[in-house]
């Protein structure tokens, strides 16, 4: 019988460990929240863990004790409460008390039991295949955002996992990693997963922007998006990517920066590699301001919309800002019909894998922090680098970040000049082939 417990729970929290490594990347600090007030520092498969408690898995060694004055000096990357929700008194207490220990970088991951399985697991304890706890609380989804609206926090991410919380050989493969993820079985999980950020770290200084506008074959958009381009900081920079036009694009670019040099800082590249995704990872390496943005310089996205990203940053109303062409009327030839499909499609299959709720992932206009970029560009190897339009890559390594998605309604115009470089059924089978396999890297695991 000892033998068998230690199965379950071995099992049990090898599961929750992978799902956690979704999110949790080598080298990030993490800190276990449990009614305990002593902190174990953990090291496995490269990745640092603080556990605060007792409740740590055998398949991990403790390494040194370390005290709650070093959280609050120096914030992990992530808190875990998995499961301590249910035995907490005032969870709106811990909550509160947990915001003073985070930076805005801070997420926190917490699981708790549905109340489905409640019976199910009062007789596993009886029975002696569990430890036997005092289970208070029986929260829901619901429950839960409304603590965290309480307590000045806001939830990114949230899942169901786990249909078959014991080993069988094949089938609990198959419940926990499809059927599991399924809208009807979903309801029936025993674990819910939520991930949530600190609200109330709101930006005090003025940021300046980099705007950078990959071009190819738009020689006669670049002195009208220079022109119409307003300034957002005190110092921002405009950053050309020209991307082997067979117009002259590139002799407009030097031209605008010649001509605009006393009134704005613009920087030039010539595009090395091909693809619009390598142009922003070209824009975004040689970027110098604080606020990273990306402008298509078919002008579709107009210039001016550009301060509602800045002014939702600044704000903190998100991390993660993508344009959305599906909220506003557009001009009648700005999008084909089965381009306006295909939009819909992929915007519901990636809110389905990514766990975040989009609109319109294909709107080349996205916006990060430096310091967020670095982070994804760090991590790249996870999805790898097989993205030919830049936003996937930024979508990819956002959602795995953890950080909030917003997306800021633009109006999506007509262009004046030149043919677009969509190619529909290309394109749209590449994008078939990153959703599948963001699938198994991110959601079927």
């Amino acid at each position: 019988m000892q033998s068998f417990r230690k199965l379950i729970k071995n099992y049990y929290y090898r599961c929750l460990f992978r799902y956690f490594s979704i999110y949790i990347r080598p080298n990030n600090s993490v800190v276990e929240i449990n009614p305990s007030t002593d902190i174990s520092v953990y090291f496995f498969e490269q990745v640092r863990f603080l556990f605060i408690g007792r409740d740590i898995p055998d398949f991990i060694s403790r390494d040194r004790i370390c005290s709650m004055d070093e959280v609050r000096r120096m914030p992990p990357d992530y808190f875990i409460m998995n499961g301590n929700i249910q035995h907490e008194s005032n969870i709106q207490k811990l909550l509160l008390e947990l915001h003073s220990c985070c930076s805005a970088q801070s997420r926190i991951i917490v699981t708790y039991y549905s109340s489905l399985w409640r019976p199910f697991i009062y007789f596993a304890t009886v029975l002696g295949l569990r430890d036997k706890t005092m289970e208070q609380n029986w929260i829901s989804h619901d429950d839960m955002a409304n603590f965290l609206l309480l307590a000045d926090f806001e939830p990114v991410l949230s899942n169901n996992r786990i249909l078959c919380p014991v080993y069988i050989p094949v089938i609990s493969t198959f419940l926990n990693r499809y059927c599991a993820l399924m809208p009807f079985f979903r309801l029936f999980c025993i674990v819910g997963m939520l991930m949530f950020r600190p609200l109330g770290m709101r930006q005090e200084k003025a940021l300046s922007v980099s705007v950078v506008v990959p071009a190819r074959n738009e020689a006669g958009n670049i002195e009208n998006l220079v022109r119409r381009l307003p300034m957002m900081g005190p110092d921002d920079e405009l950053i050309f990517v020209e991307g082997h036009s067979n117009d002259n694009t590139w002799d407009r670019i030097v031209e605008v920066q010649r001509k605009f040099f006393a009134n704005r800082q613009i920087k030039i590249i010539k595009q090395p590699g091909k693809g619009k995704g390598d142009a922003v990872r070209k824009g975004f390496e040689s970027a110098s301001k604080d606020i990273l943005m990306i402008l298509d310089a078919d002008l579709s996205v107009t210039p001016e919309s550009l301060p509602l990203f800045y002014h939702a940053m600044m704000r903190d109303k998100g991390e993660f800002l993508n344009g959305s062409r599906l909220v506003y009327p557009m001009d009648n030839k700005a999008m084909r019909f089965i381009n306006m499909v295909g939009n819909k499609f992929f915007a519901l299959a990636f809110s389905y894998v990514l766990g975040q709720k989009f609109k319109d992932t294909l709107c080349g206009t996205k916006v990060i922090s430096k310091d967020n970029y670095r982070k994804i560009a760090r991590n790249r190897s996870f999805f790898g680098e097989f993205d030919p339009f830049g936003d996937f890559d930024l979508i990819f390594g956002a959602s795995r970040l953890g950080l909030k998605v917003v997306e800021i309604p633009v109006t999506y115009r007509e262009r004046s000049y030149g043919k677009t470089n969509i190619r529909r059924w290309k394109h749209g089978y590449m994008l078939l082939k990153m959703l599948i396999y963001s699938a198994r890297k991110i959601k079927f695991v």
